[in-house]
């Protein structure tokens, strides 16, 4: 298609799916230009790419749900130098009550937004090692899951279990108990019999749930090695420990350069202190917006250097000797604490770029 005045600046838009990708653009006037369907596979997000460039310049585009089904398409619109922006909410309640939905609504909504640039984030880039500790944390979460839900099933079934089975193994350690059940040899022949069947149980579980903890702390491991590469300097602050700090990692991800400040990234934590005045009295509260783990990390970072930190300790009692209360005192510490580990992961980023460009 020829590039006119009207068309040779347009805006996307995309609703993603699972197998599907519905994809809108507006001209620079954000008018819809056309709404087109596209697979979800490298060949259908090049025919997408192509079919958006023919109305013109292509100069971003929006996407909703990036982290998921969008996932793919945002890596390859990254990789073709394309501006992508997340539609970070649902289209406007009025006008879906008046239009109705279907995919092609969803769609130009998130064009118009990535027009306005409203409703919208810079998404965090899934081709780094910050990816791949996000892999392997989802991955470990599921396996603690399995491992709690086996140990569940194992004292419970110990308390229905015969008294002959019961009694030896009520005074056992957690440890004890799991490897004392996982050498058992019962009868495999037997299972129609109570006690037999108790035993394959109780082996079958204690097996599992030892299995599960050698998965863990081999991606412990590898979550350990991918921190200490990516800001060995968090591990060395007082009281952070892996977990926090791998937490933090993934909120800031591959480019936290889209983080434009130390303030930005603090409200993404959800540490931002939010005005709740009220005539006379003048206050702050916590944002409770934001990313509750990356949230729950700081708050434990917070309390254990309450702990262990006395300059922490002689802030906090300033804080509260000047009439702030304890919860106030934290919400300060807590907004520290993000400004603190937003420049260790800048410094560390800014550090990598440069190692990169010298290479």
């Amino acid at each position: 298609m020829a590039e006119t005045p009207e068309t040779s600046h347009v805006v996307g838009g995309v609703d993603t799916h699972k197998d599907l990708h519905v994809a809108a653009v507006v001209d620079h006037y954000d008018r819809v230009l056309g709404t087109e369907s596209f697979p979800t596979t490298r060949h259908g997000y090049r025919l997408m790419l192509i079919w958006m460039r023919s109305f013109g310049d292509l100069q971003r585009v929006g996407i909703e749900c990036s982290g998921s089904y969008g996932a793919g398409l945002l890596r390859y619109l990254q990789t073709a130098g394309v501006e992508v922006l997340e539609v970070v909410t649902a289209p406007d309640k009025n006008e879906r009550r008046r239009r109705g939905k279907n995919d092609d609504f969803d769609a130009e909504s998130a064009a118009h937004a990535a027009f306005t640039e409203r409703r919208t984030v810079t998404p965090r880039s899934r081709d780094g090692m910050v990816e791949s500790l996000r892999v392997l944390r989802v991955c470990r979460k599921t396996a603690v899951q399995a491992r709690r839900i086996a140990l569940q099933m194992i004292q419970t079934t110990i308390i229905c279990a015969p008294d002959r089975l019961r009694e030896p193994l009520r005074k056992m350690t957690r440890m004890q108990l799991i490897r004392t059940l996982a050498a058992w040899r019962p009868d495999l022949t037997a299972f129609r019999q109570v006690e037999e069947a108790y035993r394959i149980s109780l082996k079958s579980l204690a097996r599992r749930y030892l299995e599960l903890h050698d998965e863990i702390a081999d991606l412990d491991d590898m979550i350990e090695a991918i921190v200490k590469d990516l800001a060995p300097e968090l591990l060395e602050q007082i009281a952070i420990g892996l977990n926090s700090a791998a937490q933090l990692l993934l909120t800031a991800g591959d480019n936290p350069e889209r983080l434009k400040s130390e303030a930005s990234f603090a409200a993404l934590c959800g540490v931002s202190p939010v005005p709740a005045s009220s005539g006379k009295t003048v206050r702050h509260r916590l944002n409770r917006g934001g990313d509750r783990a990356a949230n729950s990390a700081i708050h434990i970072i917070a309390i254990g250097r309450l702990r262990l930190d006395p300059r922490t300790q002689a802030y906090v009692a300033k804080r509260i000797a000047a009439g702030n209360s304890k919860l106030e005192a934290i919400r300060s510490l807590k907004r520290y604490i993000a400004r603190e580990v937003f420049g260790i992961i800048m410094r560390r980023y800014k550090e990598i770029n440069q190692t990169q460009i010298a290479a």
